[in-house]
């Protein structure tokens, strides 16, 4: 059985925590914050060991698996000092996404974990949906064709005021990654956004994508929408036809052209469709079954490679923001 640990014990932290507990194939047996309240809260909860210094807890526990689940600036500013000790401790580590809000320190992640040879993935938990399994099946397949568009929509409600960027940094890690998922490396982007009334970031982006495939494609992001309505759609068209993927996990419908029939994939077929948190028991429970599985370091899904790779996207998309909605090449995009 392999042995887990969690770092950082806020809301996302504790959901690692209960996906950890509920899989028969794990025991969670530490849990770290630097704030030793929540520590001790956590390790009562869940049955854990408390610690307050991650060193001491890789000092002390005999640990396979590390999530960190560090919050920081934009989401992601205090990931890389834990993620880097659990590297240098060889462990396999899981971290939230964004993997880092800052380019270079995702990059010294990532070169650490291939420098290591260790298991390096991040939380893009939107792709380990069974509609978006699927849907990758059926691009790979042929039943699309030749890919021509994705487009994508994700929008909820944020009113997180902190950067001029949260928006994009934060959130959209999981827009690119389906993207990138689907479609494959991105090689420009084109960006336009605007601040709700009373907001003082960019808080809606609207992104025109050119995939290094030649497809193009559309992200449409937001926190300005309330209320529950759908938070994300995704469509993608090629000469064979197209499919719709509506709100994450909800339904997947594919329109052949040769056709006028549809093949519609409703939820009753996936794992766990009660609630968003399913989402984290498949990302999560993927990656315990790749470490089962000895699975190298390169070949792991949604890899810090990936991650990084997506907020490259994002700066890129940021910096065609700032020069008046210029084309920004990817390959432009300086990790250092």
């Amino acid at each position: 059985m392999l042995k887990v640990a969690v770092i950082g014990l806020n809301h996302i932290g504790l959901l690692h925590c209960r996906v950890y507990t509920d899989h028969p194939d794990v025991e969670l047996v530490a849990v770290c914050d630097l704030r030793a309240e929540l520590a001790r809260s956590a390790a009562v909860r869940f049955g854990a060991r408390a610690y307050d210094n991650v060193l001491s807890m890789l000092a002390e526990e005999e640990i396979d698996i590390i999530s960190v689940a560090t919050g920081g600036l934009e989401n992601g500013s205090h990931h890389m000092e834990p993620a880097m000790q659990a590297i240098e401790a060889g462990k396999s580590v899981l971290v939230e996404k964004p993997i880092s809000n800052r380019l270079q320190e995702a990059r010294m992640m990532v070169d650490a974990a291939a420098a290591r040879g260790v298991r390096l993935a991040s939380n893009l938990n939107h792709r380990f949906v069974p509609a978006a399994k699927r849907a990758k099946e059926w691009i790979q397949n042929g039943e699309i064709g030749h890919l021509l568009y994705i487009n994508m929509k994700l929008t909820i409600g944020n009113p997180n005021e902190s950067t001029p960027w949260i928006h994009l940094r934060a959130l959209h890690p999981h827009s690119f990654d389906v993207l990138r998922y689907f479609g494959g490396d991105v090689a420009r982007v084109q960006s336009f956004m605007t601040k709700a009334p009373g907001r003082t970031v960019w808080s809606t982006a609207s992104i025109n994508i050119e995939f290094a495939s030649g497809a193009v494609g559309h992200l449409t992001g937001s926190y300005d929408m309330h209320g529950g309505h759908p938070i994300e759609r995704c469509e993608a068209g090629g000469t064979g036809g197209k499919f719709v993927l509506d709100n994450v996990y909800e339904s997947l419908t594919l329109y052949p052209s040769s056709s006028d029939e549809q093949r519609v994939v409703k939820n009753s077929i996936f794992a766990s469709p009660s609630g968003f948190d399913s989402t984290f028991y498949n990302r999560i429970g993927a990656f315990i079954q790749e470490v089962k599985n000895n699975v190298p370091p390169n070949e792991i899904s949604a890899s810090g490679a990936d991650a990084l790779a997506v907020q490259r996207i994002i700066e890129a998309a940021i910096l065609s923001q700032t020069e008046n909605g210029a084309p920004v090449r990817i390959s432009d995009i300086q990790d250092q």
